[in-house]
């Protein structure tokens, strides 16, 4: 028995170190960027390259923040913040609708127009974007959060894992709902929205960071530098010539970038992990 729990007290330490490994080797390119983004250009240039924090934190966020090459990077924060927003609940609200009617409503070819929404698939944006950039246009939707965030709405993954959550549910709650008088959107309002809470937040991580990191979309849809995302930002930072890039605010730039995916995930992680990874519906 001893032998055995010196085994298992081993293979958990391995566990351990190799997590350990992990993290270092993931976090230490941002430890970098961070360290880059409080020093200044020379200190860079001159090597070895430095270690430990600057003396140049405040001023370098400073600048990051309120300078920009067309427009600031708050601004590009916020527009981002809006975007990533907007997909997210969107995609969530439909797709919940969606799956909803197909499941609950007996309508003809309700299958045919699922699996026409699954197709979907098989046409990301990018495949799509050429007339998909005409119809917005057409609409005067163009350097607009509608523009921005309308076209990138339907889902049909999120359509898909809710579709098959709500098959679980067993009908005798459909059926008790509707022997004390609900309607369809009362059922779905007080009991199949609380049972989806997990798998809502889920979604909303997965969406929102999906919708923080577009790039091709927003370049076409914003000739307006205030409609500019911080994904184009960053990428507008790096000048065009012979021209030094400024390091330290383009790594503080990058960190502010991430803070708001990675404040979602922080904040969401445990609905998140238990709509991954939990079965009991």
């Amino acid at each position: 028995m001893s032998g055995m729990v010196e085994k298992k007290g081993k293979a958990a330490w391995l566990v351990h170190l190799g997590l350990i490994l992990g993290i270092l080797v993931v976090c230490f390119p941002i430890y970098l960027a961070f360290i880059a983004s409080t020093v200044s250009s020379g200190d860079l240039v001159r090597p070895p390259m430095p270690l430990l924090p600057g003396e140049h934190f405040i001023a370098n966020y400073k600048e990051a923040l309120f300078s920009g090459v067309n427009t600031p990077v708050w601004n590009m924060l916020l527009n981002s913040t809006i975007m990533a927003l907007g997909i997210a609940i969107g995609k969530i609200i439909i797709s919940l609708l969606s799956a909803f009617a197909i499941v609950y409503f007996r309508f003809p070819l309700r299958n045919v127009f699922f699996w026409l929404i699954f197709l979907t698939l098989m046409l990301p944006v990018e495949v799509r974007i050429v007339p998909t950039y005409e119809v917005v246009a057409n609409f005067g939707m163009l350097n607009s959060y509608s523009g921005l965030i309308l076209p990138l709405v339907a889902s049909a993954t999120a359509t898909f894992l809710f579709r098959q959550f709500y098959l679980t549910v067993p009908d005798e709650l459909a059926e008790a709902a509707r022997v004390d008088g609900a309607g369809p959107m009362r059922f779905f309002v007080d009991i199949l929205l609380p049972m989806s809470r997990t798998n809502i937040a889920a979604l909303f991580v997965i969406l929102f960071i999906y919708g923080w990191n577009q790039y091709l979309w927003p370049l076409l849809m914003t000739t307006d530098p205030d409609m500019n995302t911080i994904v184009m930002g960053i990428k507008q930072m790096f000048p065009s010539g012979d021209d030094l890039p400024n390091w330290p605010v383009i790594m503080a730039t990058a960190l502010l970038a991430m803070l708001p995916p990675v404040l979602v995930v922080v904040l969401m992680q445990n609905l998140f992990i238990k709509g991954l990874v939990d079965t009991e519906k």
